[in-house]
């Protein structure tokens, strides 16, 4: 991504300046009270500080928690106890090593740093561009997000730079871009009308949780009990975020006008050369994605999962590798036949100046694995989710409004278990059977837990991704904080939740089926 100051336009307004109306003043106040925080490594290192003396006290008082529809006890841990010292000794180094961001993230802004260096991809963005109308720009980017689960987290890590490329090459505001593809990737998570690991993962836990009651033999329970709600959400909240993107978020950020960017004023027309890059680029990616997709699609191909399985396999949970290959590949011969690449020594220089800017990102990412990694291993991320979803099973609500209260809960644990397989794990096994004795199919729960698995995970703290994104900002405004970009991000998340809801209650009020073979209620 480059690296260039975004300047308020002669004559334009700043947004620091601008303050307009109640939503404004509302915005304000929470990008205020975010900058308040403290460096978000002082942050992750205070969290940690307070989960060693919570975990100890309740530690050494002999609390414990047992896992819902198991005989399961699971004691709280205390960091501060000699068990959990060792534990800490033993494992500093690797919840760092082995946490999930970290490898997915280096390995590909190896290969995307060299495909931006060598003009690849502000050649691509120009050239779809060319087609697309300015003002459809917001909405193209939020669909295309809104699918972005195919790819697991790689979506966060791809998509936001690219929309902000996409934004600059238009002249349009690359912040607003970056922002919204990341916001729209990540409130829109278990979206889309394509099928990912997420689905897999899902139906999984969601039919173990059903197996508990006998009304569970007679559902069909599969990868696609959701999909006609996920298509049909994918679709109304790319456009919703397309609105927000172009009419909400946008207009806070002033009129963009970048020091320095040659690319400003030029149009969107390509060169002969830089056609000609693209169309060899295009065949030769064409080419390992063919050979990818033989490996993969036909019965019996070695990258079929466990029995020949199609969803999960291989090649969904190595995503990363696989999208690894097709950048370098695309890097490398776009480079070469530019000529912005002469020899290997530029790919090295080019692959390793991208590693480079992400060294504070590093080190961030050393003290988020370790609260993570303690919030974990002393079960107090266990007790809190059971806690809390024994408080919402006295309430005793019923129907849709049970659902909306579901959302609602799960939508707060998900700003502290940020991973959707564990919270769904951890919440599944209480709510899908009190739900299917109210004549709630597993569908819907899985449905109702997609939406508050989603839409608050733009703006937790806990998003190892948000950090990735106040860099990535930092490098178009550098004086950005991380409330600067918590309270942009803020503007998704209540109509996300509340469309998406919408959506559902569409679904649950005509009683159409969330799937093939998905109904609302158990049959």
């Amino acid at each position: 991504m480059p690296a260039v100051t975004g300047l308020p336009a002669p004559g334009g307004t700043s947004p620091d300046k601008e303050r307009r109306g109640g939503l404004d003043r509302v915005l304000s106040f929470i990008e205020r009270a975010g900058n308040a925080l403290p460096n978000p490594i002082v942050l992750f290192a205070g969290l940690f500080v307070l989960l060693a003396a919570v975990s100890t006290a309740l530690a050494l008082a002999g609390v414990s928690v047992t896992v819902p529809g198991t005989d399961d006890t699971k004691p709280i841990g205390g960091l501060l106890t000699g068990e959990g010292l060792r534990w800490l000794l033993e494992n500093l180094i690797p919840n760092f090593a082995t946490f999930p961001p970290i490898g997915a993230v280096l390995v590909l802004m190896m290969v995307v740093g060299l495909a931006e260096k060598t003009g690849l991809l502000e050649t691509a963005m120009r050239a779809t561009l060319a087609r697309v109308p300015r003002a459809v720009l917001p909405y193209a980017v939020a669909i295309i997000a809104s699918q972005a689960h195919m790819m697991s987290d790689v979506g966060a890590i791809v998509l936001p730079p690219l929309a902000a490329l996409v934004f600059r090459s238009a002249g349009r505001h690359p912040v607003a871009g970056l922002i919204g593809g990341f916001a729209c990737v990540t409130a829109g998570y278990a979206a889309g009308f394509t099928i990912g690991s997420l689905d897999a993962l899902y139906v999984g836990i969601t039919q173990q949780a059903a197996s508990v009651l006998p009304a569970a033999e007679g559902l069909h329970i599969h990868v696609l009990i959701n999909y006609f709600f996920t298509a049909a959400s994918s679709v109304v909240l790319g456009l919703l975020g397309g609105f927000l993107i172009s009419r909400v978020l946008e207009p806070r950020l002033g009129t963009y006008q970048a020091a320095g960017d040659e690319t400003q004023g030029e149009g969107l027309t390509l060169t002969p050369v830089q056609r000609r890059g693209l169309a060899v680029t295009c065949a030769v990616v064409g080419v390992y994605l063919a050979a990818v997709l033989a490996l993969w699609l036909p019965p019996g191909a070695p990258l079929r999962g466990e029995g020949g399985a199609f969803v999960p396999s291989p090649v969904l949970t190595g995503v990363v590798p696989v999208l690894f290959g097709a950048f370098l590949l695309a890097g490398l011969t776009y480079g070469f036949t530019v000529k912005k690449l002469t020899g290997t020594e530029d790919v090295v220089t080019a692959m390793t100046d991208s590693v480079k800017n992400m060294s504070g990102y590093i080190v961030m990412m050393f003290f988020a694995a370790q609260v993570i990694a303690v919030f974990t291993w002393s079960n107090l991320g266990v007790l809190l989710a059971v806690k809390a979803a024994a408080l919402f099973n006295s309430i005793g609500v019923t129907g849709f409004w049970a659902i909306i209260a579901f959302v609602l809960l799960a939508s707060c644990l998900n700003l502290v278990i940020l991973s959707g397989s564990a919270l769904w794990s951890l919440v599944g096994p209480v709510f899908i059977p009190a739900f299917m004795l109210m004549d709630m199919s597993p569908a819907l729960s899985q449905a109702a837990f997609r939406i508050g698995d989603s839409a608050t995970g733009a703006v937790t703290p806990m998003n190892p991704y948000l950090l990735l994104v106040l860099a990535m900002v930092r490098e178009y405004e550098p004086e950005a904080r991380l409330g600067t970009v918590i309270s942009r991000l803020a503007i998704f998340v209540v109509p996300f939740l509340v469309v998406w809801l919408a959506i559902l209650g569409i679904f649950y009020g005509l009683d159409l089926p969330l799937g093939p073979g998905a109904h609302i209620g158990v049959r």
